[in-house]
């Protein structure tokens, strides 16, 4: 199960890209701004390459209120998709 709290939370984001691996699920989180406000974008893509390599039809985005409910918000819909695609990601 993913969890991220602590260095790894919001505050981090508010910063900086965050990108991590769940048993070959590769995701990431980033903040996102645009003229409607800012929000938390999460992409979640197949092992073993990094974002800027895997190929767009691979990757799903879902983006999130950039505040802490959005962001837990986001990491529930990782797990979720983990658990949903197990299969593929287990694959890798």
């Amino acid at each position: 199960m993913i969890e991220l709290h602590g260095q790894a939370g919001l505050p981090y984001v508010n910063r900086n890209a965050y990108s991590g691996s769940f048993r070959g699920m590769r995701y990431r989180l980033k903040k996102k701004a645009a003229e409607e406000g800012t929000s938390l974008e999460a992409v979640i893509y197949p092992e073993p390459f990094s974002f800027e390599v895997t190929a767009e039809e691979e990757k799903t985005y879902r983006e999130f209120p950039f505040t802490q409910e959005g962001f837990d918000e986001a990491v529930a819909w990782l797990n979720e998709e983990y658990e949903r695609q197990k299969e593929r990601w287990e694959q890798g």
